[in-house]
């Protein structure tokens, strides 16, 4: 086995001891993880490898890398990425959501050219033409999900235990080939964003968070961050996946939820609480969330604890 492939097991069995991974060897130079993140952030620090390339797929969650050039890219569920060890090797990872679950597929370059796996010889899929395709300059690539990527992925997750091995070995032949394929014209990708514009949403996200109750608007609060309103629209839904309005309709439908079942307040002071001038209004928009009233709601869950 190649030094570079014994820095990549020295590398997982780092990763293994802080996060919940699980991998698997696939071929020789071709490693498949699966890995579960929680919390806010979390550091990457592991040795350049230039020569491995890392192709990552979000199956649950949301997750962001903030690179060694300073650009973050985030990826949402069954979206995917490429870049090579080297890239990521001084790297923070953020949890938007606050947990994430997903695959790595670590791949010695060298070794693909060199030694590829029996079904790929002649098909002019190298370690090169990958590297070329993608990482050309030390860049990171990364794709919206779409139908065919997600047939290929998802079959790496509930397979009979005595066929996984096959299966995953046939999925990450096809991957390979998709990827030999794919065409930037038609693909789309997700985009880089600059490390001062994901702080000032993120500061944005907490401001907007601490202040709930009030209805701030996003020309207001553009003009208090002093940042574009259609930026701050395209970074946020970017980092959190969602629209501005839909995330903070989200955390008040969940922070009412909570007062309803852990305080005796009325519906009118939850209502003022989480940003409704009216009762009327929230017991509304509550009923369209949850498809049953706030009284209703409170009712429900008090006899479930008796």
């Amino acid at each position: 086995m190649s030094k570079k492939i014994t820095s990549l097991e020295k590398c997982i069995q780092e990763l293994s001891h802080k996060y919940p991974i699980v991998s698997y060897d696939l071929y020789e130079g071709i490693k498949l993880a699966f890995m579960s993140l929680t919390g806010n952030k979390h550091t990457d620090t592991h040795e350049p490898l230039r020569n491995i390339l890392e192709i990552n797929y979000c199956h649950k969650g949301r997750i962001g890398w903030k690179m060694s050039n300073g650009n973050s890219v985030y990826l949402g569920e069954h979206d995917f990425s490429l870049h090579t060890m080297e890239y990521c090797s001084n790297s923070t990872i953020t949890l938007p959501n606050e947990y994430y679950e997903g695959i790595s597929i670590y791949i010695d370059l060298n070794t693909l050219s060199e030694e590829p796996p029996e079904l790929l010889k002649n098909t002019g899929i190298t370690g090169n033409s990958i590297l070329d395709k993608f990482c050309k300059d030390g860049n990171f690539s990364a794709f919206i999900g779409n139908e065919e990527t997600d047939a290929i992925f998802s079959s790496f997750y509930h397979q009979p235990k005595e066929f996984q091995l096959v299966y995953w070995q046939i999925k990450v032949i096809e991957l390979l080939l998709y990827l030999s394929k794919l065409s930037f014209d038609t693909e789309k990708r997700l985009s880089e964003y600059q490390s001062e514009q994901i702080e000032i949403v993120r500061n944005i996200h907490k401001y907007l968070l601490d202040n709930i109750s009030q209805r701030i608007t996003i020309d207001e609060t553009a003009r208090k961050y002093l940042i574009n309103p259609t930026t701050l629209k395209s970074v946020f839904k970017a980092v959190y996946g969602t629209s501005i309005a839909s995330h903070i309709k989200e955390h008040r439908m969940k922070m009412a939820t909570h007062l309803l079942m852990e305080t005796t307040k009325s519906i009118k002071e939850i209502a003022k609480e989480v940003g409704y001038e009216s009762q009327s209004k929230f017991s509304k928009a509550f009923k369209e969330y949850y498809d049953v009233l706030p009284t209703e709601y409170r009712i429900f869950h008090s006899n479930k604890l008796k």
